[in-house]
C-alpha cells in the first residue's frame, strides 16, 4: 500500500502513492518536472494585467443590482493564446548573461507552471476587498466624510493580515492529504485540459474540445438571461397563479419569498453566492439542502404565520430595518454629531425591528459558530493532535503530492511572522491615529486578531473538506457590539479584522493547495500572492473611490431612478448589520433591553447538535451516512441570506444533485473526465458575455414582459391588520 522514503533533514516519512480522496486521485497529476520555469517575464506581464483588470471589473460590478463576480477562470482561459503568442514572438536572448541577474524574456514554450502563477495573480483580483463595505457605508449610507488614506490603509491591512494565519496553519490545511479543497479541482482539471496533449476517445471529445464547446454555448446562451429574457434569472411561475394574492406570491417568489417552484436557468443565478455546485461534494450539497429546507420551509413559515416577533407587520423576507408600524427606519435621525447613537432620538423613534426571517438568520449564525467548534473537536480533534505531534518530530504520513513538493524550498515561517507583526503594528497605528474616523481602539485590534487566529483552523478544516465556509461576521459583531457599543465604524472595522483576515487566510491557503497540486515552488507562490494582493487593493480602492465620486446618489435607492442598476444590495446588508450591532448594539436588540433575546438560545442548540451526531455515529458505527451529517454546513447553509435569495439555493441544489449524486454515481467515467471542465467552461462563458453586454448594451434596455422581473410585486407586502405600505393591499 505504501513505501517509506527519506528526505534530508526530516524523520522517516510514510508515503501513500494513492490519494485518500477519490476526486483528487482521479484529477490531480502525480508527476512533476522541477526544471520547468515558473517565474518568467510572461508570467509577470500577464499576471499583473489579469490582476488589475479583474480587480477593476469586480469592484465596478460590486455596486450593481445583480452584482457580478468575474472569477479567475476567465483570466485563466484568456491568457492561454496570449501566452503562446508571446512564446513565439518575444526574443530569446539572455540579458545580464553570466551574472546572478541573468534572465530571458522567452525561456521556451508557454508552460503550465507560469500559467498557474498567472492565475494566482488573477485570484487576487477575482474576489473582493470586504473592507470596501466600510468605505461605502460611511460615505454613501451614513453620509459622513472619510479620506482616502485611512480607507486605503484599512483595505490593505485587512487583506494582508491573513498571510500570518495562513503561514501558521499551512501544515494542517495544505500538506495534509485529507484537506483537499474541492474548488481547486475545477482549476486543476482546466489546467490539464489546456496544456496536456490528449488523444480523443472514440465517439467522444477531448477535455479541451469539451471545454471550448461549453464556453461557446455558455457565452451564447447568456444573452438571454443577461439581456433579452431576464426573467430566466428567477422563473417564479407560482406567482402567476394568483396575481392579487399576497400569500401565493410570498410562497412563490424566488427573490422576495420562499421560492416554492422558483428556479433560474442562468449560471450566474446558480453559482453567484454559493459557488459552483459542480465543485461541491455531494454530502456537502445534501447538508446545504437540508439546512435550506429547514430554515426556509419549516422555521420561516412557522415563525411568520404564528406571528413571532410581530412577523406579519414586516415582509416575510427582508434585510431592511423597520419601526413598529412596519415603515422603514430612518437611521440618520438617530446619529449624533460624534457619529454615536443619539439616545434621546432613539427613544423617541422607538426600537429597531427586524423581519423575523432576518432575526432567524442571525440565530442560525449563532448556532453555526458553536457547532463549528464542537464538530471540529469531536470529528477532527485526534487528527489535529497527530499532526501537531508530527510537526515536532516523529513519523509523518504524506501523500505523493507532498513528497514531490519536498523538492522545493519551503517558505520560512519567519516570513509570515514578520508580515503578521508588522501588519498588526500598522493596524494599531492606523486605528489610533485616525480614531475619530475609525473609532476602533488598540485593544479591539488585538481582540479581533485573537478571534481570527482561534477560528482559522476549525473553519479551514470545514472549508477544505466541504467547499462551504461558515462565517465569523456575526460573532465578531456581537462581541464588539457588547464591549464597545454605539460606535458603528468601530463595529465594522472589528468585523473586517476579525472575520476577513480569517477569510483571506483561507483564500491564501486554497491558493497554496492549488500550487501544491500543480507543483509550483512555494516561494514563487508566496511572491505572487503578496504582490497580487497589494496590486488588487490599490485597484479596488481607486475604482470604488472613482465610482463614489462619479455616480450621483450611488446606493441611495430613495434618490436613484426606479430602474437604476446602482442599488448596492450587498453594501445595504453590511450597512444594516452595522446599525444592528454597532450603532444600536446587541444589548438593545438581542440582550436584556431587546425583544429578540430568545434568539441567543441558538448558541446552545448549535453546540448540542454535533454532539448528537457524534453519539449516533458511536452507537451505529457501521452506518456511514451518519458521519456525513455535517452540522456546521447544515446550520450555516443560509448564512448568506440575504442578499442571496431562495432561487439561488433551489437552482444550486438541483444542479448539485445532478452532478454530485446522479452523474457521479451512475456515470463516473463521464464525471471524472468532464465535471470540473464543465464548471470552468460555464464560469468563463458567462463572465465573458456579461462584460461584453455591459460594454456594448449596458445603457440600452429592451422593455417587454420577459424583462419586467419575476412578476411577484406583492411578495414583500406585510399581512398584519392596518399596516399601510405603498403598493400593498391593506388588511382590515
Amino acid at each position: 500500500m505504501g513505501e517509506a522514503f527519506h528526505v534530508e533533514g526530516s524523520d522517516t516519512l510514510e508515503l501513500n502513492e494513492e490519494c485518500p480522496v477519490k476526486q483528487v486521485d482521479v484529477t490531480v497529476p502525480k508527476t512533476d518536472d522541477p526544471t520547468m520555469p515558473a517565474v518568467t517575464f510572461r508570467m509577470w506581464v500577464l499576471g499583473v494585467a489579469a490582476c488589475v483588470i479583474l480587480s477593476f471589473v469586480n469592484q465596478f460590478f460590486w455596486y450593481r443590482k445583480q452584482p457580478l463576480s468575474v472569477s479567475s477562470i476567465s483570466a485563466q482561459i484568456a491568457v492561454v493564446p496570449i501566452g503562446h503568442f508571446m512564446a513565439r514572438v518575444l526574443p530569446k536572448r539572455a540579458f545580464f548573461e553570466g551574472t546572478r541577474f541573468e534572465f530571458t524574456m522567452n525561456p521556451g514554450p508557454f508552460n503550465i507552471k507560469e500559467h498557474v502563477l498567472i492565475t494566482i495573480f488573477a485570484n487576487s483580483g477575482a474576489g473582493s476587498v470586504y473592507a470596501a463595505h466600510i468605505l461605502s457605508a460611511v460615505k454613501l449610507y451614513y453620509k459622513r466624510s472619510l479620506t482616502i488614506l485611512p480607507a486605503l490603509l484599512v483595505m490593505l491591512t485587512t487583506q494582508v493580515l491573513g498571510f500570518g494565519w495562513a503561514g501558521i496553519f499551512r501544515k494542517y490545511l495544505v500538506e495534509a492529504a485529507e484537506m483537499w479543497w474541492p474548488s481547486n479541482l475545477v482549476q486543476v482539471a482546466l489546467f490539464r485540459a489546456l496544456h496536456e496533449k490528449e488523444k480523443r476517445p472514440k465517439g467522444s471529445t477531448t477535455r479541451t474540445q469539451f471545454f471550448l464547446l461549453v464556453l461557446i454555448c455558455s457565452f451564447a446562451y447568456y444573452v438571454l438571461p443577461g439581456y433579452l429574457f431576464v426573467i430566466l434569472t428567477s422563473f417564479s411561475w407560482v406567482c402567476w397563479l394568483a396575481p392579487k394574492s399576497v400569500l401565493i406570491q410570498q410562497l412563490g417568489s424566488g427573490l422576495q419569498g420562499l421560492g416554492i417552484g422558483s428556479f433560474g436557468i442562468d449560471w450566474s443565478t446558480i453559482s453567484s453566492y454559493l459557488g459552483s455546485p459542480l465543485a461541491s461534494p455531494w454530502f456537502a450539497t445534501a447538508n446545504t439542502a437540508v439546512g435550506f429546507v429547514l430554515v426556509m420551509y419549516v422555521m420561516t413559515p412557522i415563525a411568520y404565520w404564528f406571528n413571532t416577533y410581530n412577523a406579519k407587520t414586516f415582509p416575510i423576507y427582508s434585510n431592511s430595518l423597520f419601526t413598529s408600524n412596519g415603515s422603514e427606519y430612518d437611521i440618520l435621525s438617530i446619529i449624533n454629531s460624534k457619529f454615536h447613537l443619539d439616545r434621546a432620538a432613539y427613544a423617541q423613534m422607538g426600537p429597531v425591528h427586524l423581519s423575523t426571517f432576518f432575526a432567524m438568520t442571525y440565530g442560525v449564525g449563532f448556532a453555526t459558530l458553536t457547532a463549528t467548534i464542537v464538530h471540529v473537536l469531536l470529528f477532527s480533534g485526534s487528527d489535529i493532535w497527530k499532526q501537531s505531534k508530527s510537526a515536532f518530530g516523529g513519523k509523518e504520513k504524506v501523500d505523493i503530492h507532498t513528497k514531490l513538493m519536498r523538492n522545493y524550498k519551503s517558505v520560512p515561517m519567519w516570513w509570515f511572522l514578520v508580515i503578521l507583526f508588522l501588519n498588526i503594528a500598522l493596524i494599531i497605528f492606523t486605528c489610533e491615529y485616525y480614531n475619530e474616523s475609525l473609532q476602533l481602539p488598540w485593544w479591539g485590534v488585538l481582540l479581533a486578531c485573537a478571534i481570527a487566529f482561534f477560528f482559522t483552523l476549525p473553519i479551514g478544516i470545514i472549508t477544505a473538506t466541504t467547499n462551504q465556509m461558515p462565517g465569523l461576521n456575526i460573532i465578531t459583531e456581537y462581541i464588539i457590539g457588547y464591549m464597545y457599543p454605539e460606535r458603528p465604524v468601530a463595529n465594522m472595522c472589528f468585523k473586517v479584522y476579525g472575520y476577513i483576515s480569517m477569510t483571506q487566510a483561507l483564500t491564501f491557503l486554497a491558493d497554496f493547495k492549488l500550487g501544491h497540486y500543480m507543483k509550483i515552488p512555494p516561494r514563487s507562490m508566496f511572491m505572487a500572492q503578496v504582490v497580487g494582493t497589494i496590486i488588487a487593493v490599490m485597484v479596488y480602492t481607486g475604482t470604488a473611490w472613482w465610482l463614489m465620486e462619479s455616480i450621483p446618489h450611488l446606493c441611495d435607492t430613495s434618490m436613484l431612478p426606479k430602474d437604476s442598476p446602482w442599488t448596492c444590495p450587498m453594501d445595504r446588508v453590511f450597512f444594516d448589520a452595522s446599525v444592528i450591532w454597532g450603532l444600536v448594539g446587541p444589548r438593545r436588540i438581542f440582550g436584556n433591553l431587546g425583544e429578540y433575546g430568545n434568539v441567543n438560545l441558538f448558541f446552545l442548540g448549535g453546540a448540542i447538535a454535533p454532539f448528537l451526531v457524534w453519539l449516533a455515529h458511536k452507537a451505529f458505527p457501521n452506518q456511514n451516512w451518519i458521519r456525513m451529517i455535517h452540522m456546521p454546513v447544515l446550520l450555516g447553509a443560509t448564512s448568506i441570506m440575504p442578499p442571496a435569495s431562495a432561487v439561488n439555493y433551489t437552482s444550486w441544489i438541483v444542479v448539485g444533485f445532478l452532478s454530485g449524486f446522479v452523474i457521479f454515481r451512475y456515470r463516473p467515467e463521464w464525471w471524472n473526465r468532464y465535471n470540473y471542465v464543465l464548471s470552468g467552461g460555464l464560469d468563463a462563458g458567462t463572465a465573458f458575455m456579461t462584460v461584453l453586454l455591459f460594454l456594448t448594451m449596458g445603457s440600452r434596455e429592451i422593455k417587454w414582459w420577459g424583462n419586467n422581473g419575476e412578476g411577484c410585486p406583492l411578495a414583500s407586502c406585510p399581512t398584519a391588520k392596518g399596516i399601510v405600505v405603498d403598493g400593498c393591499p391593506v388588511v382590515s
